[in-house]
């Protein structure tokens, strides 16, 4: 019993108050995220779409998710990232609503367009808001406790739907925009604007940092990084696409695949706690490239799936890869992010998830149709083998990268391939300084960050903590 104490001290203990608010409120968003899971199934069975229109539908979606990154990122540095994840929330539960009052497929696809916009412009806010408040030493236990709270949610929801769906699909749509208001009143109620003003060099209110797209544009190891992590995401949301129409040729129902998917959310919460201390002190290059090629053998076995045990075997599979992946990208991209452009950062690499979003329920349902669905499933095998290669081939310059832009509190001895859980001093916005801003005050963000950490009360272990 004392382990297990001494386990989750270690685990849960420590974070700031305002993390532990955030991670509240997407885990009650996740667990009411009931429409992107079945709306495939909603769009081809229920409305009658062909499944072409419904990759079209789907596409829409990542498109405009894509628009949303863009311009939350540049809201969330200019704005802030408090009125950004209000207003983003908002909107979306207006828009789900909108969505299943849709009848027409010109109507179905504005509010998939609208819709995605809103809902992933929370994305960049929420990222810089957790770097913002979270040390730097604290960042990988954090974001996996976020991953793990965002799988509750997720394996919750995606078993309820499937029941809900047969109540009603419309049902799924006002769960879905409920849930989402209710995240919006505890960042209303209880989370405070986490920007710091202090951590850039003094211009007008609003104005953006001098080059800022031109910094992003000429950073090669980010953009490369970012790159790969787009061809990953590519393969990886076939789940939500093709998946479920794959299992549907297999004769099996709506209700078994939100079991069958569901278990992705179950393995993730039941495992990623765990995952930090497994990856600790091993290289981040090689923990993404594992991560990469067993997501493709997963579902490059799709290929072979015929029965509910089997597809469920496939998901499992592929879920190890994701718990691989996700926390290592998170603290990466946390180290790559220069202080003063961290919300365009965050939006940049949002915006890969989101072009694959628009780009692989099309690209999916043109090779199904095409080629076959044998062909499909071995073409992401084979992505991800090749996305492995490419992690262990790139991985050095991204660790020197990240050491270059450590903040001058780490000692400058520190191995590139260490973790970002090796004690350091704690900063509030743990983040390297902008390129343009190298004289921002690096003491007074330390010393803010002692302020929240002394502020913070000891935290409960609540379950949990978008895109």
């Amino acid at each position: 019993m004392r382990t297990v104490r001494s386990w989750l001290r270690d685990t849960t203990g420590g974070l700031p108050r305002t993390f532990w608010y955030l991670w509240t409120g997407t885990l009650i968003n996740r667990l009411g995220s009931f429409v992107l899971i079945f709306l495939a199934i909603y769009l081809t069975r229920e409305r009658g779409f062909s499944p072409a229109q419904a990759g079209l539908v789907l596409g829409l979606w990542g498109v405009g998710g894509a628009v949303g990154t863009t311009v939350g990122g540049t809201l969330t540095d200019r704005w802030g990232r408090r009125p950004t994840l209000l207003t983003a929330h908002l909107g979306a539960a207006t828009m789900m609503l909108a969505l299943g009052f849709a009848r027409p497929l010109w109507a179905v696809a504005t509010g998939a367009l609208l819709l995605g916009m809103f809902a992933e412009a929370a994305r960049p806010a929420f990222g810089a808001m957790m770097v913002d408040v979270v040390p730097e030493k604290d960042r990988l236990r954090a974001f996996s406790l976020n991953y793990w709270a965002i799988n509750l949610g997720f394996a919750c929801a995606a078993v309820l739907a499937g029941f809900a769906a047969q109540a009603g699909y419309l049902l799924l749509f006002v769960v879905d925009a409920v849930t989402t208001v209710v995240t919006a009143l505890i960042i209303f109620t209880r989370v405070k604007e986490t920007r710091r003003p202090s951590a850039a060099p003094a211009r007008p209110a609003g104005a953006a940092p001098a080059g800022a797209l031109r910094t992003i544009l000429s950073d090669r190891v980010f953009l490369g990084f970012v790159a790969l992590n787009l061809f990953a995401a590519l393969v990886f949301l076939q789940h939500i696409s093709m998946l479920p129409i794959a299992m549907g040729d297999s004769g099996l129902t709506p209700a078994t695949y939100g079991s069958v998917i569901a278990l992705n959310g179950v393995l993730i919460v039941v495992g990623q706690l765990f995952v930090p201390r497994l990856i600790k002190g091993r290289s981040r290059s090689h923990v993404l490239a594992l991560a990469s090629l067993v997501m493709g053998v997963g579902f490059g076995l799709t290929a072979f799936a015929d029965a509910a045990w089997f597809y469920g075997l496939t998901v499992l599979i592929w879920t190890l890869g994701e718990m691989l992946n996700s926390p290592s990208n998170a603290t990466l991209i946390a180290e790559l992010s220069p202080d003063e452009l961290r919300g365009r950062y965050q939006g940049v690499f949002s915006l890969s998830w989101q072009i694959a979003g628009a780009a692989a329920p099309i690209l999916g349902g043109l090779v199904r149709e095409r080629a076959g669905n044998t062909e499909l499933w071995l073409g992401c095998a084979a992505i991800g083998a090749l996305v492995a290669v490419a992690h262990l081939v790139s991985g050095p310059a991204r660790e020197r990268r990240a050491t270059q832009l450590r903040p001058a509190t780490q000692p400058a001895t520190q191995p590139a391939t260490q973790p970002a859980t090796q004690p350091v001093t704690p900063v509030t916005a743990g983040r390297p300084p902008a390129l343009e801003a190298a004289e921002a005050p690096e003491a007074a963000e330390a010393s803010e960050a002692a302020e929240v950490a002394a502020t913070a009360p000891a935290e409960p272990v609540p379950a949990r903590s978008p895109s």
